[in-house]
């Protein structure tokens, strides 16, 4: 692990100790050596993990971003570290890590053959999705 709190536990705990994972860093790219090592971390790669496993952009951008907060080292007047505000809106409320399933009104929408359909059938199918919403 890399949280200091968590490092420290040897030295009050004799019965505990610090393993990680050992990587090799090579012009900003992070190998996974898949060989478990007596230590700590020297820093996290939760954020390059996270890239791997396919997390949006997004998301991965803001994890940067406090990240880099948190390294810079600012704590507030508590000593708490402090998370950066966003700079500006993106306009989202809160990103997401997966697409949301699709409603299911969408698949029956698009299962519609319309060519094959009268104007008053399709409305009426419209009518029926509708009230499903």
């Amino acid at each position: 692990t890399h949280y200091h709190e968590l490092t420290d536990l040897p030295r009050t705990l004799p019965r505990t100790a610090n393993w990680n994972v050992a990587v090799h860093e090579q012009a900003g790219d992070v190998i996974f050596l898949h060989k478990i090592v007596p230590g700590s971390a020297n820093r996290s790669y939760g954020i390059h993990v996270a890239r791997l496993a396919g997390v949006p952009r997004d998301v991965i951008t803001r994890a940067d971003d406090i990240l880099s907060q948190l390294e810079a080292d600012h704590h507030g007047p508590d000593g708490a570290p402090t998370v950066p505000a966003r700079q500006k809106s993106s306009g989202k409320q809160q990103l997401l890590l997966f697409e949301p399933e699709p409603h299911p009104v969408l698949s029956e929408l698009k299962t519609l053959n319309l060519d094959e359909m009268t104007p008053l059938k399709a409305l009426q199918e419209l009518a029926r999705m509708k009230e499903r919403l």
